[in-house]
C-alpha cells in the first residue's frame, strides 16, 4: 500500500456493518486504520462530519435491558433530524428533532452504559450518548471505530450549537480562516500575481510550513490531486495547495479536540483557550492576557494574532511546543529537599564508567567518564593499577589493552565534576597499585581536586550522613580504611568486594577466605564518610556499623537479601549506603532492573552506562526527575526512623493513598522504520506498549491494537487504566514497536515517573534506543490521575447502590502483644474511620455529580460545574438557581419551579458542599486525635525492648512486636497527612466551585455587589483555614 496521508474517510455501508464492537474485549479492538479507509472524503473540517453523517453509517444502538441493535443512522439533508432504520416505529418517529437535542456525550456515561450487561464488551472511545428531551433521555450508541464515534459527535455538537442559518461552514472550506491564511501564504510566495506556481515552489512552501513532512510525501500528493484531475501540468493553483495542505497537516484527531473546546467552532478565542487549560491541562491562574500570548506565539495567521483567535494549525503547533510536554517543567529544577542525610536519597551510579564496550573485552575510555559526568552520574568507578614510568593508570582488568593515565582521567573528572550537578561526586576507588604508586596517585588527587575534595573526620555524635546540600561540590572518596587507633604507615585491609567476588568466581581459589592486599595510610586518610566494609547480618549491622560505613552488595547477594528479608533492607538504608553491582558473569555487560533494589531502598544501584535498553531506559528516566541533579529523594515511608515499609507489599501500602493513572494513548506522529529492518520496505505496522514499573504490586504491562502500515499518523484512540498503590516509586514507559511476524522491532521510547508527568493532552517526545531524542517523533496522549474511589471500570448497578453498598476499606492498625502499647492504638481506631469516612464520603459526593453531568471521573471540577450550569436553566434559557453563600460556602438555591431532572442534579451537588464543608470543618479536631495517638506511641518508642522482656516477648515474637509498632505509627501518620491533604483540596474545591459558578452566570442578577460580597466570603474560607491550619495542622 502506498504511504499516503492518513485521514479519516467516509466507509462504505458494506464496511461498517462488518465490524461488530458488542463482540470486541476491552484492549484488543479491532483496528480500522484510517489508510484502509475509502478515500473518497477526508474529514479536515465540520463540513466533512456533516457530509458523513448525511452519507450515513451503521451505528450499535444500546438498551438498558443488555441488548444492542444494528441501526444504520442518518442525517437528514435539511440537517433538521437524525433517522434511523429498520425500526418498528413508523417511519416519523424513528428519528430524533435536532431542536430536542441537549447535549452529546462521548463515552459510556450514562445510567444505560453503566447497567448494560454487556457495557465491559464495549470500547469506551467507541461510545456516545445524545442526551435528549426535558427529562434528559439518552439515545445511546456504538461506532465500529472510535473515528467513527468521534465524527459523529463532532458534527452533532455543531448542530447543536448553531442554528441552520448560521450553518456557514456546511457549504465548504473557503469561508475558513484557515483558508484565507494560507491564501494569504499562497498570494506572497506568487511572485507572478497569475494564481498558479510551480510544484517545486509549492513543495517547499509546505516544508517550510509543516518541518516535520518529508518531500516525497509532499510531491506524491500532488500527484495524486493532478491526476485525479487528469491534469498534464505540474503547475499549481491555490486550491490545490490548499487540498494538499490540509490533507497533509490536518491531524484528525487534533481536529476533533479543537471542536470539542471551541464550543464547535473552528478555532479557539482567549476564553477557550483559557478554560481548556484550567480545565484540562490543569494550568494555575491562567489569565487573558497569558492566551492571547500563546495566541500571538503560536498562530500562523497575522490575523488570527491580532483578532485573537488560534485556528487548527495554530492549536496543532502549541500542542507540540514544549509547553504541552508531558514532563513537568516543573521538575526540570532541583524542587526536592536536599537537605535530608545522604543515605535518604537514590544516587545516579554508573559501573565500570571507564568502558564504553563490554566489561570482557573492552578497553579503557576516557569518554565513559566524560558520558557519564555530563549525564550527571554522581557514583563513578575508577580501578587504578600499577602503570609503567612510575604512573598509577586505569585499565580494564579484563583486558588489559589501552590504559588510561589516572592523572588524564582525575583532571576530566575535576572539569566535568560539577558541571551538570553541584551536588556531591562520589569515586568509588578500586585499588590495585603498589605502596609507592598509591601515594602517586594520593599526590595526583591532592593537587587535581584541591580543596573539592572531602577528607573531614566524621562525628561520632552524629547518627547519619550529611546532606547533598552540606557536601555541595565536593569529591568524596569511596574505599578501604586502616583500622582506628592503629598509628600504622601502611597495613593489610580484605579486598574489595567486587573484586573478592570475581576472584572467587573465575579462581577456585578460595578456601583461604577474602584476598587481601596492602593500603598506605595516605590513600588511607583521604577515605572520610564512604568507608568500604564487609556486610555480614541485619542484626550485626545495626548494631555494630558506622553511619560512615558503605557495603556492596552483588546483585546475586542483594536479591535473595530483597526476596528474604525486604522490611530489613529498607530499615538497614535508612541509616547505612548501600552499593549494588551487576553480577560479574554479565560478560555482555547487560544490566540489572535498577526498580529491584530502589524498592529496597538502595541508594547506589551501579549500571552499564555503555548498554542501552529497556533497565538503562529506566535508570535515566528516573534520574530526569528533581533537576537531574542525580539525587531523588526517597518517598518518606522509606525514609523515617520508625515506619514499616515492605518492597513485597501486595496492596495497599499503610498511610499511602493509592492513585488511578488515566492514560488515553491517541495517536503517534512520524514514526521511523526501525533501524536495520528491511523486510517490509518502508511499511510499518506500528503499537504501543505501556509498561508500569514500581513496587510488584503495581508492576503490569499493556499494549494497544496495532495500525496497518501507517507510519506517519496512526491513530489508535485506546484508553487504559493502571492502580498505582505507590505513586512517588512508579513509573511509566511508552514503547513503540512495529509489528512483525519474525519479531517485533524497536522504534522509540520514553520512560517518566509518575510524579513528572503533566495531566491534559500532551506529546511525548521518544527516544531512540540508545537514548537520542528523535526528532518530530511523538506520542499525543491524554493523562489524568485521580483518587482510587475516582477511578476503575463502570459499575453495574446504579450509582446510588453502588456508593451504598460498597465496602469500604479501613487500613487497619495491629496489635503488638504489648498491652500498653496496643491501649494508645486503640484510641485511635475511631478517628481512623472517621477519617476515612470523611475523605471517602467527599469523594464520593464528588463523584455522583460527575455522573450525573454524564461525565467520566477524570473531569475537572470546574468542567463539571460549566455542565451543571447547562442543566439549571429555563425554557428561556435563564438561569433557574442562584449563587448562595451560606457560613462562606458556595451553595445554589432555586429561583422558581424545578424540573425533576434539576432537583436531581441539585441535590447532589447540594450534598457535594455538604460533605465538602463537614470535612473541613472536621478535620482539624480528627487530625488532632490522631496525631496525639502517634505521639503517645512515639514516646514509648525506646521502651519498647524493655517493655517487651516484661511481656515475655523475645526473638521473633520481640521483633514481630516492634514491626507492628512501626507500622501503627506508619498507618497514623499517613492517615493523619491524607486527612490533613484532603482538607486543603476541598477547600481548594470550594474556590474553584464558587469561581466557576461566577463564570456561569449564576451570581444573582441586579446586585452589582454580589460577586464582590461572594469573593470576600470565598477569601474569609481561605483566612479562615490558614489559622486553622497554622493553630492546629
Amino acid at each position: 500500500m502506498s504511504d499516503r496521508p492518513q485521514f479519516l474517510t467516509v466507509p462504505t455501508t458494506s464496511e461498517a456493518q462488518s465490524k461488530d464492537p458488542a463482540n470486541q474485549k476491552c484492549g484488543r479492538k479491532k483496528t480500522v486504520s484510517f489508510s484502509s479507509m475509502p478515500s473518497e472524503k477526508k474529514i479536515s473540517s465540520a463540513s466533512d462530519c456533516i457530509s458523513f453523517m448525511q452519507a450515513g453509517c451503521e451505528l450499535k444502538k444500546v438498551r438498558p435491558n443488555s441488548r444492542i441493535y444494528n441501526r444504520f443512522f442518518t442525517l437528514d439533508a435539511d440537517l433538521q433530524a437524525l433517522r434511523w432504520e429498520p425500526s418498528k416505529k413508523d417511519p416519523d418517529k424513528a428519528k430524533l428533532d435536532i431542536s430536542a437535542v441537549k447535549e452529546i456525550r462521548l463515552g459510556k456515561n450514562t445510567e444505560t452504559f453503566r447497567n448494560n450487561g454487556l457495557a465491559d464488551q464495549i470500547s469506551e472511545d467507541c461510545a456516545f450518548s445524545i442526551i435528549h428531551g426535558e427529562n434528559y433521555d439518552s439515545l445511546d450508541l456504538v461506532a465500529n471505530s472510535a473515528d467513527v464515534a468521534n465524527i459523529w459527535v463532532s458534527g452533532l455538537r455543531y448542530l447543536v450549537s448553531r442554528s441552520k442559518q448560521c450553518l456557514d461552514l456546511i457549504e465548504g472550506n473557503q469561508n475558513t480562516p484557515r483558508f484565507a491564511w494560507l491564501s494569504s501564504v499562497f498570494e506572497a510566495a506568487d511572485v507572478d500575481g497569475n494564481g498558479i506556481m510551480l510544484e517545486d515552489t509549492a513543495v517547499e512552501l509546505i516544508k517550510q510550513l509543516n518541518l516535520a513532512l518529508k518531500e516525497s510525501k509532499i510531491r506524491l500528493k500532488f500527484k495524486e490531486i493532478q491526476k485525479s484531475k487528469e491534469k498534464l501540468t505540474t503547475r499549481v493553483t491555490k486550491e490545490e495547495f490548499f487540498e494538499a495542505y490540509t490533507e497533509l497537516c490536518t491531524r484528525p484527531e487534533v481536529y476533533f479536540l479543537l471542536v470539542q473546546i471551541s464550543k464547535n467552532k473552528e478555532y479557539l478565542d482567549a476564553n477557550d483557550l483559557m478554560l481548556f487549560l484550567e480545565a484540562e491541562q490543569g494550568v494555575a491562574q491562567i489569565t487573558e492576557e497569558m492566551c492571547l500570548d500563546i495566541i500571538r506565539r503560536y498562530e500562523f495567521s497575522e490575523e488570527g494574532q491580532l483578532k485573537g483567535f488560534l485556528a487548527i494549525d495554530g492549536f496543532t503547533r502549541y500542542l507540540l511546543s514544549p509547553e504541552c510536554d508531558i514532563f513537568d517543567p516543573a521538575h526540570k529544577k532541583v524542587v526536592q529537599d536536599m537537605t535530608q542525610p545522604l543515605s535518604h536519597y537514590y544516587i545516579n551510579s554508573s559501573h565500570n564508567t571507564y568502558l564504553i564496550e563490554d566489561q570482557i573485552r573492552g578497553p579503557a575510555d576516557i569518554n565513559g567518564y566524560v558520558r557519564a559526568l555530563k549525564m550527571s552520574c554522581r557514583s563513578i568507578e575508577l580501578d587504578v593499577c600499577d602503570g609503567p614510568d612510575k604512573e598509577p593508570v586505569i585499565c580494564n582488568r579484563n583486558s588489559m589493552a589501552s590504559p588510561l593515565s589516572f592523572q588524564c582521567v582525575i583532571e576530566v573528572i575535576n572539569k566535568l565534576a560539577f558541571v551538570s550537578s553541584e551536588y556531591p561526586l562520589i569515586l568509588c576507588l578500586g585499588n590495585h597499585c603498589s605502596i609507592q604508586q598509591q601515594k602517586i596517585l594520593v599526590k595526583q588527587m591532592k593537587k587535581t581536586f584541591g580543596s573539592k575534595l572531602y577528607t573531614e573526620a566524621p562525628l561520632p555524635s552524629e547518627a547519619y550522613l550529611p546532606s547533598p546540600e552540606k557536601l555541595k561540590k565536593k569529591i568524596i572518596l569511596k574505599g578501604k580504611k586502616l583500622p582506628l587507633g592503629e598509628d600504622l604507615l601502611e597495613g593489610e585491609v580484605t579486598d574489595e568486594d567486587e573484586e573478592a567476588e570475581i576472584s572467587r568466581r573465575l579462581s577456585k581459589e578460595c578456601l583461604g577466605g577474602p584476598k587481601r592486599s596492602w593500603l598506605c595510610k595516605e590513600l588511607s586518610d583521604l577515605v572520610s564518610l564512604c568507608k568500604s566494609v564487609q556486610f555480614t547480618d541485619f542484626e550485626s549491622a545495626m548494631k555494630n556499623q558506622n553511619y560512615w560505613e558503605i557495603c556492596s552488595f552483588s546483585e546475586a547477594e542483594a536479591s535473595r537479601i530483597a526476596n528474604e528479608c525486604p522490611e530489613d533492607f529498607v530499615n538497614y538504608n535508612k541509616r547505612f549506603l548501600s552499593r549494588i553491582y551487576p553480577s560479574a558473569m554479565r560478560i555482555d555487560s547487560s544490566n540489572l532492573n535498577p526498580q529491584d533494589f530502589w524498592n529496597c531502598g538502595c541508594q547506589i544501584v551501579a549500571m552499564n552506562y555503555q548498554t542501552p535498553g529497556p533497565m538503562m531506559d529506566l535508570h535515566t528516566g528516573w534520574f530526569l526527575q528533581n533537576g537531574g541533579c542525580g539525587y531523588v529523594l526517597r518517598p518518606s515511608v522509606m525514609r523515617e526512623e520508625v515506619s514499616y515499609f515492605s518492597a513485597n507489599t501486595k496492596g495497599i501500602v499503610p498511610g499511602v493513598s493509592p492513585q488511578v493513572l488515566h492514560v488515553k494513548i491517541i495517536s503517534g506522529q512520524n514514526f521511523p522504520k526501525p533501524k536495520g529492518a528491511c523486510a517490509k520496505g518502508d511499511v510499518i505496522d506500528p503499537y504501543v506498549c505501556l509498561e508500569i514499573h514500581g513496587i510488584p504490586a503495581d508492576c503490569t504491562e499493556q499494549r494497544t491494537k496495532t495500525v496497518q502500515q501507517n507510519s506517519d499518523n496512526p491513530i489508535f484512540d485506546e484508553s487504559f487504566e493502571f492502580e498505582i498503590n505507590l505513586p512517588e516509586l512508579a513509573m511509566i514507559r511508552f514503547v513503540v514497536l512495529d509489528d512483525d511476524y519474525i519479531g517485533d522491532e524497536f522504534i522509540g521510547q520514553c520512560a517518566i515517573p509518575l510524579e513528572c508527568l503533566q495531566t491534559g493532552y500532551r506529546h511525548i517526545p521518544l527516544r531512540s534506543f540508545v537514548g537520542d531524542i528523535l526528532e518530530h517523533v511523538t506520542l499525543f496522549v491524554h493523562i489524568a490521575i485521580t483518587n482510587r474511589s475516582g477511578g476503575g471500570k463502570a459499575q453495574k448497578r446504579s450509582l446510588t447502590a453502588r456508593i451504598g453498598m460498597r465496602t469500604r476499606d479501613y487500613t487497619m492498625l495491629r496489635n503488638t502483644s504489648l498491652k500498653i502499647i496496643d491501649d494508645i492504638f486503640k484510641l485511635a481506631v475511631h478517628p481512623l474511620r472517621e477519617a476515612t469516612d470523611m475523605r471517602e464520603n467527599m469523594q464520593n459526593a464528588i463523584l455522583s455529580v460527575k455522573e450525573l453531568c454524564g461525565l467520566p471521573p477524570i473531569t475537572s471540577l470546574k468542567q463539571c460545574i460549566l455542565s451543571l450550569s447547562s442543566r439549571l436553566v429555563n425554557s428561556d434559557n435563564v438561569p433557574s438557581v442562584a449563587l448562595c453563600m451560606k457560613d462562606n460556602f458556595p451553595y445554589l438555591e432555586p429561583l422558581g419551579t424545578l424540573t425533576d431532572v434539576q432537583k436531581k442534579v441539585l441535590a447532589a451537588y447540594d450534598q457535594m458542599i455538604q460533605e465538602s464543608k463537614f470535612l473541613i470543618e472536621t478535620a482539624d479536631s480528627v487530625h488532632h486525635k490522631i496525631v496525639q495517638c502517634q505521639k503517645a506511641g512515639m514516646e514509648l518508642h525506646e521502651e519498647l525492648h524493655n517493655l517487651g522482656t516484661r511481656e515475655g516477648l523475645k526473638g521473633r515474637k520481640l521483633s514481630k512486636a516492634i514491626e507492628s509498632f512501626a507500622w501503627n505509627i506508619t498507618v497514623l501518620k499517613g492517615q493523619g497527612d491524607l486527612l490533613r491533604n484532603a482538607k486543603n483540596d476541598a477547600v481548594e474545591n470550594m474556590k474553584q466551585v464558587h469561581l466557576a459558578c461566577l463564570s456561569c452566570g449564576l451570581s444573582k442578577t441586579g446586585t452589582g455587589s454580589t460577586d464582590a460580597k461572594s469573593k470576600r466570603s470565598l477569601e474569609a474560607i481561605e483566612e479562615k483555614e490558614m489559622g486553622d491550619e497554622n493553630g492546629r495542622l
